[in-house]
């Protein structure tokens, strides 16, 4: 179990690199608030590499699929307390990882199409409308949301062995934590806080019951 969790942290930590690669060109940091003004865009994306966009994609899906081992594997562990709420965890994890993984994709892509297609206003009209129209990936979110809030529960509630202190330390309230923030790949440092919680907790209680 441990080290499918250590897994798993190396997989957000990866796929945290891949949002920044995203985000960040030599240019400066893509806000998406940019999109309301091309001549911001432009400036950004300008000599942007399609290599790096194309890498982030795909070493991100690899990632994403890394995590997956924390998430089955923390599913697994609920499910020795209470197998109904272990077995909704595991189906939200897999809903968030399929569509997660599609959804950065669609991201990447839209980019990459923007920096194809010469960053002129009808490359952002385009992109767009693609982003607008394979927006509903999003919803992936809702499934983590479950997830993260069905370990709360779990361990606030002592239906665990865990202690309820270390529910402080777990991926909710870090990602509420660090959501108003303006530091990248916030749900992927969250995430990894989680995983590593579970690493260092999870196993050990589940062996000596304390």
């Amino acid at each position: 179990m441990k080290i499918a969790l250590i897994i798993a942290c190396i997989g957000h930590i990866i796929c945290g690199i891949t949002d920044c690669m995203m985000a960040y060109m030599k240019n400066g940091r893509f806000e998406f608030s940019d999109v309301k003004d091309n001549k911001k865009m432009q400036k950004v994306f300008e000599g942007a590499s399609l290599k790096q966009l194309e890498l982030a994609m795909l070493i991100g899906v690899f990632a994403l699929f890394l995590t997956a081992f924390g998430y089955i594997g923390v599913s697994k562990i609920i499910c020795e307390y209470s197998p109904a709420v272990g077995c909704i965890m595991l189906g939200a994890s897999v809903f968030f990882i399929v569509l997660i993984a599609a959804h950065h994709v669609l991201c990447g892509a839209t980019e990459w199409f923007y920096v194809r297609l010469g960053r002129t206003d009808d490359a952002l009209n385009v992109i767009m409308d693609f982003f607008k129209r394979t927006s509903p990936a999003a919803i992936a979110y809702a499934g983590l949301l479950v997830f993260d809030i069905l370990l709360f529960v779990m361990v606030v509630t002592g239906k665990t062995v865990i202690p309820r202190w270390a529910c402080v330390f777990n991926t909710l309230p870090a990602f509420l934590i660090l959501a108003p923030t303006n530091i990248p790949a916030k749900g992927n440092i969250a995430n990894t806080s989680g995983c590593d919680h579970w690493r260092r907790y999870g196993h050990r209680c589940r062996q000596c019951g304390k």
